[in-house]
């Protein structure tokens, strides 16, 4: 595939050294992802693991799910030896809503810890299509409400708690946002929205644009929906915990950070959830990286542009929760 010309010159320096070993998702049918994910965690399995990190501590608990429903495994991540109470950030992995778990996250939320000296709880939700909306959302909320009870458990200050989440976990992350300040709670101080999957109806013009794409084409982001909605993915029968571009109403929501790529189907139903945000009288930060395509800065996180991204969410995190 020719890369778009208004690629980021340090992206496509990194990708002609290094070519991505990425799958086309927009080829891939739903009977296809139980095998896919085998084969994506085999692929993980044989790199080298996360190396030992002496300032952080890794745990996994099993804790209730929503109602009736099975059990969540949650992935809290510690700064070693803290004792005092300190903000949290509870994360929502990616993947399209087909694909991905805790581990896929390790790196990034062990670095976030690192330099922040936060509590960090990563949930790991059940995943479409063998468990469609409202399954992740459910799970994403349940994770949050347990955290929350638990916060004295956990040394997380109740009073400083953040959702956060990338690419489908940053949609599943403002409609887990949008489900607290429905059901009355948790309270929460912020929402960081990385790259988020926010818009089932898939009409924006980046929708269209982008019928190829690096990492997430318009194919693929049509089969994450259905198997996330089936046939009621574009119609009118979609809760805005599901899509939260769907909701009417943005108001009271917590500060938001939001960035997404410049060369992305997700482009411009973000900038559309920013202006509606700011328009609903919600602090919100947002950066859009010109010549960034998804997930730039997990798949080349050495490339300029990627640590700078890197940078901005660690200093966004840092005023929003400790100042």
């Amino acid at each position: 595939m020719a890369f778009h010309p208004n690629l980021d010159p340090g992206l496509a320096a990194a990708l002609e050294a290094t070519p991505l070993p990425v799958a086309d998702l927009g080829a891939v049918r739903l009977e296809d992802l139980p095998g896919l994910r085998l084969q994506l965690s085999a692929a993980r399995a044989a790199l080298a693991p996360l190396a030992p990190d002496e300032r952080v501590t890794i745990e996994d608990r099993t804790v209730p799910g929503p109602d009736g429903d099975p059990d969540i495994r949650l992935r809290i991540y510690r700064p070693a030896g803290r004792r005092e109470t300190v903000p949290c950030l509870y994360w929502i992995h990616g993947g399209g809503m087909i694909l991905g778990d805790v581990e896929m996250e390790d790196a990034r939320l062990n670095d976030y810890v690192a330099e922040l000296g936060c509590v960090i709880v990563s949930v790991d939700y059940r995943l479409a299509p063998e468990h469609p909306d409202p399954a992740p959302v459910e799970d994403c909320y349940a994770g949050l409400v347990w955290t929350a009870k638990n916060a004295a458990e956990l040394g997380v200050d109740p009073d400083r708690i953040a959702v956060g989440g990338i690419s489908a976990g940053g949609g599943l992350a403002a409609g887990t946002v949008l489900l607290a300040r429905d059901r009355g709670g948790p309270a929460l101080a912020f929402q960081l929205l990385i790259c988020p999957m926010l818009d089932d109806r898939n009409t924006t013009p980046s929708s269209l644009e982008f019928a190829e794409a690096i990492v997430w084409n318009r194919a693929a982001n049509l089969l994450g929906w259905k198997a996330l909605l089936g046939e009621r993915a574009g119609g009118d029968d979609v809760s805005p915990y599901a899509a939260p571009a769907r909701a009417a109403d943005l108001s009271g929501l917590p500060p938001a950070y939001v960035d997404v790529g410049e060369l992305e189907v997700f482009r411009d139903e973000c900038v559309d959830y920013v202006l509606r945000l700011v328009r609903a009288g919600v602090s919100t930060e947002f950066h859009l990286y010109p010549g960034a395509f998804h997930g730039f800065d997990g798949m080349l996180p050495q490339a300029e542009i990627s640590r700078r991204a890197s940078a901005e969410r660690v200093v966004a995190l840092r005023r929003a929760l400790f100042s």
